[in-house]
């Protein structure tokens, strides 16, 4: 794996932060018309859609065997388990409270990736992550209307936390067998199979929403899921698990701006510093420190182009 800069890999990881910022404004607006699995449904349901049919035109085959565990994986607790937690923590807990626990994430990424994928622990990241955090905690306070959460609502929020942490950790090495389009057509797929049972619930709850819920549901399924868990997959293939998971500290940074640009909620300074940490530590976990003398650098690894087929069957 080299550490030489990609252009192409960090305009996917930008995009995936964008749109996963962006989803914060549609999930809390969506959720007050459709429940928390009917939501997961249309979501991963149409980000199936149109991958899958991406998938046949450009005519990639299936997956290698290998890559089948990874795929069942993630579609069960990425696309599945997460999303749906995720939607039900934030209708119990304020935005804040979620953020900061969902933002323990990129921790566990981390020290899995560390000792699971043998990424090692490098200090600039660890410094970097806990800047991070701790910048994501001074948003989360600010944004916090009332300090009250519930129980049940933080506890979604950490089964989201650990479900992302693991899914990504399984994504890395499954993506060796696999293309990002086969892994997140087939990973959502999988979910959307799995959420069947909340088909009539979508339908009569869409029913009786206002317009705006259904292209709400629309959004979230072609842009933070469908593009995002894509470039996310892309950028994963040059870099190594415990650095891109620090990347989405940027995220509470990004949403805050959203906020401020779309629901004109103005932040308070106190928003705009932790926010400006939280980039800081991001910054200094992507950072590479300066080489040893007399160390030779590592030979690149040749990472497969996201678009390329992975074996057709």
């Amino acid at each position: 794996m080299s550490d030489k800069f990609n252009p192409r890999a960090a305009i996917a990881i930008g995009i995936t932060v964008l749109c996963w910022a962006s989803a914060f404004v549609s999930i809390r607006d969506a959720g007050r018309h459709v429940d928390p699995g009917p939501l997961t449904l249309g979501r991963a349901g149409v980000a199936a859609v149109v991958l899958l049919a991406v998938w046949a035109i450009r005519r990639e085959g299936l997956p290698k065997r290998a890559a089948w565990p990874g795929i069942l994986t993630a579609g069960i607790l990425w696309f599945g388990l997460y999303m749906v937690a995720l939607n039900w923590g934030e209708q119990l807990v304020d935005a804040g409270t979620a953020a900061l626990i969902v933002n323990i994430g990129p921790i566990l990424i981390a020290l899995l990736g560390g000792w699971i994928l043998k990424e090692g622990f490098p200090p600039r990241l660890f410094l970097g992550i806990t800047i991070s955090f701790a910048g994501v905690a001074v948003v989360s306070l600010s944004m916090s209307r009332d300090g009250a959460s519930s129980v049940l609502g933080v506890l979604l929020c950490l089964v989201s936390a650990i479900t992302y942490a693991i899914s990504v950790v399984v994504q890395k090495p499954t993506l060796k067998h696999c293309t990002s389009l086969q892994f997140t057509a087939f990973g959502n797929a999988i979910a959307a199979v799995l959420c069947l049972p909340f088909a009539p619930l979508l339908f009569s709850q869409l029913e009786s929403a206002p317009a705006s819920a259904t292209l709400h549901v629309l959004y979230l399924g072609l842009f933070p899921t469908a593009l995002a868990f894509l470039t996310w997959g892309y950028a994963l293939r040059f870099t190594t698990a415990g650095k891109l998971g620090a990347t989405t500290y940027v995220v509470p940074a990004i949403v805050v701006g959203l906020s401020w640009l779309l629901l004109d909620e103005v932040p308070t300074w106190l928003t705009l510093a932790g926010g400006a940490l939280a980039l800081v530590g991001v910054g200094i976990s992507r950072s590479r420190g300066r080489a040893k003398a007399g160390a030779a650098p590592k030979p690149p690894v040749e990472a497969t182009d996201a678009a390329a087929p992975a074996g057709k069957r």
